[in-house]
């Protein structure tokens, strides 16, 4: 974990968003280029001028235990909109971070979708907040930014048109001057991930 207790402070977050071993290649639910995007994340952030550049670092996960109808039923096809191949199941190599990804550079983990489908950061909740941890009250990754004065995100990770978009149309909409790193995310489809794109332009997102 990084030194977050400097006196100056930019009011910017970073949010990495689930990049997971199920959503690069090799996994259940692969996007190509996951795994490179992964070390381009690490690249960004081990840099001197990028870490002083956020006060935090955060990342999702898709932290899956039995989110219902969001896994198709077995021996029925996913339709890859409403339902999906098993995925990020907690305690499965495939819901751990991909190794590409420095983890030691995230400064708190927010995990989302364990009983229902959940795909944007803004549904997780702080890693060992909630009832099972002994946190009681889970804490959202929205009032939590607030509580510690972010004004600005830059979001980065996988999928574009999935999770990445999604965690920033709630970022838009909870208020935040929310920012896309394009060149650090990962889609399913380059047509889908344009689609995305645009969206997310239309409901006043910045680009990187």
């Amino acid at each position: 974990m990084r030194d977050t207790n400097s006196s100056t402070h930019t009011h910017r977050c970073l949010v990495i968003v689930d990049v997971q071993n199920d959503f690069c290649p090799g996994g259940a639910l692969a996007c190509e280029g996951g795994d490179t995007v992964a070390a381009g994340i690490s690249d960004y952030v081990q840099r001197t001028d990028i870490a002083a550049k956020y006060d935090f670092i955060v990342g999702t996960k898709d932290w899956h235990i039995d989110p219902g109808s969001h896994f198709a039923p077995s021996g029925v096809e996913p339709d890859f909109a409403e339902t999906w191949p098993v995925h990020c199941k907690v305690g499965t190599p495939g819901a751990e971070s991909h190794p590409n990804l420095d983890v030691s550079s995230v400064d708190y983990w927010f995990l989302k979708g364990e009983y229902e489908a959940a795909y944007s950061g803004f549904e997780g909740y702080l890693e060992g907040t909630d009832e099972a941890s002994g946190g009681g009250q889970p804490e959202r990754l929205g009032p939590w930014l607030r509580k510690q004065g972010i004004e600005y995100i830059d979001v980065c990770g996988i999928a574009t048109g999935f999770c990445v978009k999604a965690t920033m149309l709630d970022g838009i909409a909870e208020g935040f001057t929310v920012t896309l790193l394009s060149d650090l995310c990962a889609g399913v489809a380059p047509d889908s991930s344009a689609k995305a794109v645009e969206d997310m332009k239309h409901a006043g997102a910045c680009m990187r």
